[in-house]
């Protein structure tokens, strides 16, 4: 699959600017929920799961705010250590990126943390607009978004050497997979930048002509 768009540079532009299926990679270190977070979005009920080898993927649609209606593709691929060079064969074009964190995992924040900026700054992914889901937060010792923002370094991803159109824009959402609680919110907060993205690329080429 990712030998196949890597081919294609334009998959941006080719797709529909608002109502086609948009593309989207869930990332994250093994055991951080994102296949529980997959099928909750798909099918709003707890699933239980075995760790992914591999990936999962499933078409998602939207239910809130300026999302609502649309449909996502989401690739859930395998967060374990041995399986973490394959993501970049499917964040090749993707439209955007969301990386599940376990926010009580502090021992693993780090690890989290030198995954996420790798993958932010991998040439194939420059500006492409990144949800962080701050999963787990229905369990005591949680990290509040605002404190996940430092310790994963979230700012510099603000910043490019190429210039803004590479920086990425980011959110991080709080989240509870098992219960639902966050999940479409964050899925309509990254639909939002996906669109921002698509804006300031329209407005980029008008200013080349």
């Amino acid at each position: 699959m990712g030998a196949n768009m890597g081919k294609n540079s334009s998959l941006l532009d080719a797709l529909p600017s608002a109502q086609g299926t948009l593309h989207v990679v869930m990332l994250g270190l093994d055991s951080a929920g994102k296949t529980t977070a997959l099928y909750r979005l798909k099918f709003d009920q707890y699933l239980n799961t075995v760790p992914t080898i591999g990936f999962n993927c499933e078409k998602i649609k939207g239910t809130l705010g300026k999302s609502k209606g649309v449909n996502f593709l989401v690739w859930d691929v395998g967060g374990q250590e041995k399986l973490r060079p394959l993501w970049k064969s499917y964040t090749r074009c993707t439209d955007g990126i969301i990386f599940v964190l376990d926010s009580v995992d502090v021992e693993r924040m780090e690890e989290a943390k030198m995954e996420l900026i790798r993958t932010a700054k991998s040439p194939d992914n420059a500006g492409v607009p990144i949800l962080v889901l701050a999963n787990k937060q229905d369990l005591p010792g949680a990290k509040e978004p605002r404190e996940l923002d430092k310790l994963l370094g979230l700012h510099e991803l603000v910043s490019s050497p190429h210039g803004s159109r590479d920086a990425h824009a980011w959110h991080v959402q709080p989240a509870c997979a098992i219960t639902g609680e966050g999940l479409h919110e964050g899925l309509d907060a990254l639909y939002e930048m996906i669109l921002k993205r698509r804006k300031l690329a329209k407005m980029h080429k008008k200013r080349v002509r």
